[in-house]
């Protein structure tokens, strides 16, 4: 296995053709649809880059800007972003095409952190990232900005959960659309 591979050795376009199954009552393409392809893309950059089976960990930012129709070709674009020892941040973009009129709208990033497994299921050692560009180096660098902020705020959340207690402070609720029912 090599040191390192550069960022365009798993730079993968996955682009898939959105058909009435995939849609919902409300005749728009399920989150959930979108989801699996994001899933499969970010699988196939980081297995790339890792030369190894990978695993999703965790799945960050993703909001649906726009509305995805049946009918419209739907790319989803993956790169690696950032490597860790055995995990690699897969960073996607995914746009919808409506071919009739060639409109193109950006209706998501976000950020997948997958980990390379070895053939007995344990986290392997995967390749340095060879940054080639500018933006290589920015997204290597936001990744870094990501995972502290993530840090910070799950341990920040983790203080405000533990001193959470509605049965001493229920005034907490106050002019939320809730009611107690049980005190």
């Amino acid at each position: 296995m090599p040191d390192y591979r550069p960022v365009s050795y798993s730079r993968v376009t996955l682009t898939e053709l959105m058909i009435p199954a995939y849609a919902n009552f409300g005749g728009k393409i399920h989150g959930g649809t979108l989801l699996s392809l994001m899933d499969k893309v970010a699988y196939a950059a980081a297995s790339k880059h890792a030369g190894t089976y990978c695993v999703t960990v965790s799945v960050d930012g993703v909001n649906f800007l726009q509305p995805v129709e049946v009918g419209e070709l739907v790319s989803l674009m993956a790169s690696v972003n950032y490597v860790g020892r055995t995990s690699l941040l897969v960073g996607i973009k995914v746009i919808a095409e409506d071919v009739r009129s060639g409109t193109v709208k950006h209706t998501n990033t976000c950020y997948f952190t997958m980990v390379a497994k070895d053939d007995e299921g344990r986290p392997t050692v995967v390749p340095g990232l060879e940054l080639e560009t500018p933006d290589d180096s920015r997204r290597f660098l936001e990744a870094i900005k990501r995972r502290e902020f993530k840090e910070q705020y799950r341990q920040e959340f983790d203080n405000v959960r533990s001193r959470l207690a509605v049965e001493e402070q229920p005034h907490l609720l106050d002019g939320e659309r809730c009611r107690i029912a049980y005190l």
